[in-house]
């Protein structure tokens, strides 16, 4: 069941948000070959601990890092590692900020060095499939309408959506109604309403988008060995249409999607 939120509580899930948003933009000048995400899991913790905040997968469910690291054919879900990054490689970051109990959760995928064309390509259509379900997290309509954006996105640019992984709520817990699913039929589904508060999170492959798990029970990967990317912002839906948590903001208001 989905968990309406109040506007201060919204306000809430957004200060989490903005330590994720710096955490990301540090990361984007940090990122660079012979780092590794370990290096970078490292970093984070620090950062969050510096702004107040407290990194919410480390423990969730056993999971044992700040955050989530996956290259390359890594959907999601990666551990950290020693291996320093390579020039070429694609590296998704995937975190969750606590700050006094509420939570926000966003996820980039970073080209180490110049990307080759066809992961360039990869990312540009993640990117733009995760900004269609988003501009479709309004009130009114309903979660299929998300899903059915993303895959029409998605099949634009020749990419497959990975359908074993979803967004979600989010508050006090990182994970809450209702279930966002990056396929669906438009007009289907739990019709949204001011006050939801959800994560906009599709993973895009080139291959077919069958995924298998590693003996560590948290690492998923593409079958094919194609690559993947994936980008995520947390929303909240308003009135005036979907607000994005998880980008840096001014103080002038809040970002909307138009």
């Amino acid at each position: 069941m989905a968990e309406w939120k109040s506007e201060e509580e919204i306000g809430c899930i957004r200060r989490a948000g903005q330590v994720v948003a710096e955490c990301h933009d540090e990361l984007r000048r940090r990122i660079a070959p012979g780092v590794t995400t370990l290096e970078i899991d490292r970093f984070v913790e620090r950062l969050m601990a510096e702004r107040g905040a407290k990194p919410a997968q480390k423990g969730y469910c056993g999971y044992p890092f700040a955050t989530c690291a996956s290259v390359n054919e890594v959907v999601c879900h990666g551990f950290p590692d020693s291996i320093p990054l390579q020039e070429g490689d694609l590296v998704t970051i995937d975190m969750v900020a606590d700050v006094d109990g509420w939570k926000a959760d966003s996820a980039w995928t970073y080209s180490i060095g110049k990307p080759q064309p066809a992961a360039a390509r990869l990312m540009e259509a993640a990117r733009r499939a995760m900004l269609r379900g988003v501009a479709e997290c309004r009130a009114g309509r309903r979660i299929g309408d998300i899903g059915a954006a993303i895959v029409q996105e998605a099949r634009a640019h020749g990419c497959s959506v990975v359908s074993a992984f979803a967004g979600h709520g989010i508050g006090r817990s990182i994970h809450e109604g209702p279930e966002v699913g990056h396929t669906g039929i438009a007009g289907s589904g739990a019709r949204l309403e001011p006050g939801m508060v959800l994560t906009v999170e599709p993973i895009l492959v080139a291959g077919d988008g069958k995924v298998w798990i590693d003996r560590d029970g948290w690492t998923a990967r593409t079958r094919d060995r194609s690559w993947s990317a994936q980008y995520e912002h947390t929303i909240a839906v308003t009135e005036q249409g979907p607000m994005i948590l998880t980008c840096l903001q001014s103080a002038a208001g809040h970002a909307v999607i138009p």
